[in-house]
């Protein structure tokens, strides 16, 4: 029993040695895998997680120049423009019924400030008042024409017509809230045009003075 307790004695540290080195070699790989694991998921993100992008300003400016009028509303009118002109006791009379578009939007060109905020990303504008940029007369039906010996239609006389008709139009848009959509319109298309990058737009106007009524 002597011998064998004696073989046990030095058996028995040296299965102690040999676990002992086995747990030190796994605890070893344990943290080498999770240092790869850090690192390969570092990398991961760098290259497959890309950190969301940044807008600058000049970002900003060349995404506005693409669009230097943005052109937010369109509207397509019906109307009736009467013109008349007395000389010599003569009057000349014409009735027309005119159809036009008119298109209102922001000259980003002009008035038009730019304030990034990349920490909160936030994109604030301060943008003029929508305007009136163009009117197209689609179509002009005379439906009555008169005129005298010594008050004639005159060369001048039509180019006022075209001018009252387009003058007319414009102001039949107005009253039907056209610049008040284009602002909404305007503020809805930069949203779009600066959200897909993750960042919000908040838009400024300046106070308009308007005559006193009277």
């Amino acid at each position: 029993m002597t011998a064998h307790s004696e073989t046990a004695h030095r058996v028995s540290p040296r299965r102690v040695l040999v676990w002992g080195l086995v747990c030190i070699a796994l605890v070893s790989a344990a943290a080498l895998g999770v240092a790869l694991v850090g690192r390969v998921g570092r990398t991961l993100d760098r290259a497959g997680a890309p950190a969301p992008p940044q807008v600058t300003q000049q970002v900003v400016v060349e995404r506005l120049q693409a669009v230097a009028k943005l052109v937010a509303s369109e509207m397509t009118l019906r109307d009736v423009v009467v013109y008349e002109q007395t000389r010599y006791t003569a009057t000349k009379r014409a009735l027309l019924v005119v159809t036009g578009r008119v298109s209102a939007g922001i000259d980003l060109e002009h008035g038009t400030g730019v304030a990034i905020d990349s920490a909160a990303r936030r994109i604030v504008f301060t943008l003029p008042p929508a305007q009136i940029l163009g009117v197209d007369v689609l179509d002009v039906t005379t439906y009555d024409e008169r005129a005298g010996l010594l008050n004639p239609f005159r060369p001048a006389d039509r180019d006022e017509i075209q001018r009252r008709v387009r003058a007319q139009l414009i102001d039949a848009a107005r009253q039907s809230g056209i610049l008040t959509h284009a602002d909404q319109s305007a503020a809805a298309m930069l949203s779009a045009l600066f959200g897909r990058d993750g960042y919000t737009v908040e838009i400024r106007r300046p106070p308009v003075e308007r005559a006193p009524a009277g």
